[in-house]
């Protein structure tokens, strides 16, 4: 593996380890910070360990929404490569024995492209389950956040505390929706350039 130019001789660095948020799909993230670097952040995973680059100057607040943020694209990245329509079915089955016991069975479980206004759609009925294509492509623990909620309207139809309860079962709940009404709020501004694996923190 060639050798990273920020480990060559100069600086030190300061390197910090941490565990991840719940569902982020790696053991540890290692935050490194350099005096060189100015105002780019970048990230890039190291086997099952995140490496995030970041300009020494910044603050722990801002070293954290970064990490977030980074982790949230290397995520979106992953999910473009993987879940055609099997691989959605089989990820909906081992999230409904992680979450219910394995009780929510839908008989399909797909992408379709004319779901513009929600992001998932349900019919118990048929225990049919289908995913707006305008997720792919989004972080892992979103996808898995609209699954986990179909998969809860095969247990439970409507939008009850019952139904409620059941989705505090998947821990990113809150995390996930954040990310959708930030996906909503920016789909109403002025389009902005689609952001690379290295960003500016200026």
């Amino acid at each position: 593996m060639p050798a990273d130019p920020l480990h060559r001789a100069g600086k030190p660095q300061r390197s910090t380890t941490s565990q991840p948020p719940s569902g982020s799909g790696a053991s540890a993230i290692e935050v490194r910070r350099s005096s060189r670097r100015r105002r780019t952040v970048s990230a890039y995973r190291e086997g099952d360990r995140t490496v995030v680059l970041i300009p020494a100057r910044m603050s722990e607040a801002e070293e954290q929404r970064w990490v977030n943020v980074m982790l949230d694209k290397l995520a979106a990245q992953e999910s473009r490569r993987t879940l055609g329509d099997t691989e959605l079915a089989e990820r909906a089955r081992r999230l409904s024995e992680q979450y219910f016991d394995g009780r929510a069975r839908p008989a399909s479980v797909r992408w379709v492209t004319n779901q513009n206004t929600r992001w998932g759609s349900c019919t118990p009925s048929e225990g049919s389950i289908r995913l707006s294509h305008r997720l792919q492509g989004m972080p892992e623990y979103v996808v898995d956040y609209v699954l986990v909620h179909e998969l809860a309207h095969l247990l439970v139809p409507g939008h009850g505390p019952r139904f409620w309860e059941l989705l505090e079962a998947y821990p990113r709940t809150e995390r996930a929706r954040g990310y959708l009404e930030g996906v909503v709020a920016a789909e109403r501004l002025p389009h902005v350039p689609g952001a690379r694996d290295e960003s500016s923190a200026g």
